[in-house]
């Protein structure tokens, strides 16, 4: 165990380390002016020395080597500097953020697997059924379909047309955080975590039925149901280790899409989570705000996988056998 957190470790060192100068030198080259971004409509108002003033405060005339060691050191030190957006530090904008999205991003991460590893063990007990056809074709549907475009017309369906949901935020506009109640909450997470769990079913339930009829067709499940053993008993004795391994790291290794698809449900919610500052900062050329949170988005999705291997040596004792070995 403790080789297996060193190596971890080191390779999230690296990880990062990848991620913050390919990211720094991406956001360097972007065509967006901080400035004008930063003050916006009121570019026109302010003089040539205001410009300037900016420039100096954010460090933007600086060249971007030197920003970037100086932005290095500040990060190594936990300092990851000032969102120009929100004029707070970029850790509290994250962690405020970030516990908005959570909820978005678990309840979606919950439902989906559940239900495409529930679908995927349906389509394969019934390999050529209608029912299988039905759960294929319902996955490979989802599989191409882009998450801001269902969620428009999840929007429409159940918000507009029908009035079931709320059409915006995370909480009623208006109401104190003090003053929303757990339901309120819960009912304004309902369509966004609904949108973001559709599409995330596909990976697993296709994977999951194919691990299951290989595991239909192999040498002792043949010889179990040649000695009278049903199906759901050959899928409760034989079935469900082999096909939840892959299960568990397919759902692990979706919190990057997961991540990725919350930053379009946000946009088209307006749901005011992690995703949503991502666009922003990326519009406004917050480049302390875009950098912790790619930094943070890294780290999220390497702790999943590297969650996902803890599990696989937990479940399959095999794989710590042949790492003794």
């Amino acid at each position: 165990m403790t080789k297996f957190v060193i190596g971890k470790v080191g390779r999230l060192g690296l990880l990062l380390a990848a991620i913050a100068i390919l990211s720094f030198g991406l956001v360097s080259l972007s065509p967006i002016d901080p400035v004008q971004a930063y003050v916006g409509a009121d570019m026109m108002l302010i003089g040539p020395e205001q410009r300037e003033l900016i420039a100096q405060r954010w460090g933007l005339n600086d060249p971007p080597l030197e920003r970037f060691f100086r932005w290095l050191g500040q990060a190594l030190q936990g300092n990851l500097g000032i969102s120009a957006i929100y004029n707070q530090p970029v850790i509290e904008v994250i962690a405020t953020r970030f516990a908005a999205s959570l909820w978005l991003m678990l309840a979606a991460w919950i439902l989906s697997g559940v239900l495409g590893f529930s679908l995927g063990v349906l389509a394969g007990a019934t390999q050529g059924s209608w029912i299988d056809q039905a759960i294929r074709f319902y996955a490979y549907t989802l599989a191409s379909t882009p998450t801001f475009w269902l969620g428009l017309l999840l929007l429409i369906l159940f918000s507009v047309a029908l009035g079931w949901t709320p059409i915006c935020c995370a909480t009623p506009p208006g109401l104190p955080p003090e003053a929303v109640t757990f339901w309120q909450r819960l009912h304004h997470l309902l369509l966004p975590a609904a949108t973001l769990s559709i599409i995330g079913v596909a990976n697993v339930a296709l994977h999951t039925r194919q691990k299951l009829i290989e595991v239909l067709q192999s040498d002792y499940v043949l010889f179990a149901r040649a000695q009278g053993e049903s199906l759901p008993g050959l899928i409760w004795h034989h079935g469900l280790r082999n096909i939840s391994l892959p299960a568990v790291t397919l759902q692990f290794a979706s919190l990057s899409e997961l991540f990725g698809g919350s930053v379009l449900a946000e946009q088209v919610f307006a749901y005011p989570g992690l995703g949503q500052a991502t666009v922003q900062a990326g519009l406004q050329g917050d480049v302390p705000l875009l950098l912790g949170i790619v930094l943070f988005s890294a780290i999220f999705v390497f702790t999943g996988n590297a969650i996902a291997d803890l599990i696989y040596r937990l479940v399959d004792p095999r794989i710590r056998l042949g790492e003794s070995l």
